[in-house]
């Protein structure tokens, strides 16, 4: 579990436990004051968690422990009043707006930084939010919950400050403890007040005897929620787990709707809906942008750069002149030795390799290979109906049949036999993007796909098997969790028959969000994750040779070329496969133009 299934586990406890929280303070057991000192002295379990990772700590350790204890408890204190004075809904949604911006205020103080754009939209939204839950309650009590609210809020925030760093400094379990320790002892302190002592030693609420289990039971459970919400903390961002209160309301305002009786009409239902709305959109906007600053990815680690070569494209583009057999092993060649490329995705298409049926041509996918191998490259070697470059399945024309999976996994096991001992592969990438509806043989079907990877993984184990899908329109669930490795597309801006050209209004974030999610679905955080293919050519309805160089830069022009390998590095992963190389030389050679060219050699050498 990671601190965000950890917070939202732990949300969900408090909600619970706040609506019942409400109802015993209203109906059996009306004592804010010993409400708290009880949840203080219960702290003390976490004696019990000493045999699991106690270790010692300085005396300045300690004592800030026991201080973060002590704001947390007199924050709970103000908490309780608050709720009992007010309204269970109200009063969690206005702490709920509130303390997120207060820990981000402390953490600005206490661990450095400032404010960003979102976190000041936030904060306006947020307060305009508790301003509309001021007026929904009693006129009596009104500024009192209002300052028990504001209380609270600000003592929240700073105790969760404290208790990261408590956390940073000391384990968690022997921070945990000291916290729990302080709590204890603060509440200890109510005793020497002696109305306070009387209303906890002696309380005067109705049914307190018989409701004693349900207060004790409902602490137990809040006491799971409260380590959880600590272990989040440890684990992650203080003020984006404050955000997350935001998944309370739901469970609090069905709890005092079904259990409080509570009602909201006129007026008050009106501002509560405002309230909700804005509060929600203030923490979803703080929470969304703390997870984007938080998940951006190191501009300086190590990427591994590689292109995608098709022998197929090269031809097309004439590069070698309209009668030239080997036109495309010039570009091949300068991909090697001019760009110093030394990761290759490499295409077996069918109907070159075997044009006639069991006749086969391996002369072009030879000399591909034994150059990766002489230069030291290793190569992703695509195999199957589907591979990458219009129209997207390359069958030969000899395959009549309307199925022909045995046809298909004969050519394969020829072209696994004959390339699993190069010392260039270094997967087989089964199908290209098989689950996308894309090309004159739309998709492939997940009983094809599992039969032609089972079939290669017979043949060869020792290479892993890539499964790619699309970046922007790919579920990449089927994909991902087939493969030992998962491939993505990332194509910024393309061409579609109903919408024309468009640029899909996404960031980067996008991308690092969806590996999570994925990762998440198919419990595997351990697997690889790539770009396949990074679109770095014009995407245009009819051929690059037809297109004039106008047509083509509106399009994709050099400005968007060196914009798309900064969009890619905050994309997160750490290996790119180029795509364009051919067009890159194309410009180079035939249009006098070799940005393109020399902007990817700076970048792969």
């Amino acid at each position: 579990m990671n601190w965000f299934l950890v917070s939202l586990l732990a949300q969900f406890i408090l909600g619970v436990a706040t609506v019942f929280d409400k109802l015993l303070l209203k109906k059996s057991y009306p004592n804010p004051i010993g409400y708290t000192f009880w949840i203080g002295i219960l702290g003390l379990i976490a004696v019990f968690l000493l045999p699991f990772g106690f270790e010692t700590a300085g005396a300045g350790e300690i004592f800030y422990a026991l201080w973060g204890g002590a704001l947390f408890m007199l924050a709970l204190l103000f908490f309780y009043w608050a709720l009992y004075y007010g309204e269970a809904s109200g009063v969690v949604i206005a702490i709920g707006g509130l303390s997120p911006m207060i820990t981000l205020f402390f953490s600005s103080i206490l661990l450095g930084g400032s404010l960003s754009g979102y976190q000041w939209i936030s904060f306006v939204c947020l307060l305009l939010g508790s301003f509309f839950l001021a007026f929904t309650g009693e006129k009596e009590t009104r500024l009192r919950v209002i300052a028990y609210v504001l209380m609270s809020a600000v003592l929240f925030g700073y105790s969760n400050i404290v208790s990261k760093q408590v956390f940073d400094a000391i384990t968690f379990v022997t921070g945990f403890f000291w916290l729990k320790i302080g709590g204890a002892l603060f509440v200890l302190l109510f005793l020497l007040y002696a109305p306070w002592r009387r209303s906890i030693l002696h309380p005067e609420g109705r049914d307190e005897s018989q409701n004693k289990l349900g207060y004790f039971a409902n602490r137990v459970y809040a006491g799971v929620g409260s380590l959880l919400i600590y272990y989040a903390i440890a684990l992650g961002v203080p003020s984006l787990i404050d955000a997350m209160q935001a998944v309370r309301f739901l469970f609090i305002f069905l709890g005092g709707w079904l259990l409080l009786r509570e009602t909201f009409q006129g007026r008050v239902l009106v501002l509560k809906i405002l309230a909700f709305i804005v509060i929600s959109a203030g923490v979803l906007l703080l929470g969304v942008g703390e997870y984007v600053k938080n998940t951006m990815p190191d501009p300086n680690r190590s990427i591994e750069w590689g292109v995608t070569f098709s022998q197929k494209f090269a031809q097309e583009l004439q590069l070698g002149g309209e009668t030239a057999k080997w036109g495309w092993q010039e570009v091949y060649d300068a991909i090697l030795d001019d760009l110093g490329v030394r990761h290759l995705r490499l295409v077996a298409y069918w109907d070159l390799v075997e044009p006639k049926q069991g006749v086969f041509d391996f002369s072009g996918l030879d000399y591909q290979m034994r150059r990766a191998e002489e230069v030291g490259a290793d190569v992703i070697l695509v195999i199957g109906k589907k591979v990458p470059r219009w129209p997207e399945c390359h069958v030969p024309s000899w395959v009549k049949a309307v199925t022909f999976e045995k046809e298909l996994l004969e050519y394969m096991e020829i072209v696994v036999a004959r390339y699993k001992n190069s010392p260039a592969l270094l997967y087989w990438q089964v199908e290209n993007e098989p689950f996308l509806p894309f090309g004159d043989c739309s998709s492939v079907s997940r009983e094809m796909v599992d039969a032609e990877i089972s079939h290669v993984r017979s043949l060869d184990v020792e290479h892993p098997i890539l499964v790619t899908d699309s970046g922007e329109l790919g579920l990449w669930y089927a994909a991902a969790r087939r493969g030992n490795v998962f491939g993505t597309t990332m194509y910024r801006r393309v061409y579609n028959e109903l919408f024309g050209f468009i640029e899909y209004p996404i960031g980067p974030g996008f991308f690092r969000a969806k590996e999570r999610i994925i990762r998440f679905l198919i419990q595997d955080y351990e697997k690889k994750f790539l770009v396949i293919e990074l679109g770095m050519e014009p995407w245009l309805p009819r051929a690059l040779r037809d297109a004039s160089l106008e047509e083509q830069f509106r399009v994709f022009d050099f400005p968007f070329f060196q914009d798309s390998i900064g969009f890619a590095k905050d994309a997160g992963f750490d290996a790119y496969y180029l795509w364009g190389a051919e067009w890159w030389y194309w410009m180079k050679i035939k249009h006098n133009d070799p940005r393109f060219w020399e902007e990817a050699k700076r970048l792969l050498l």
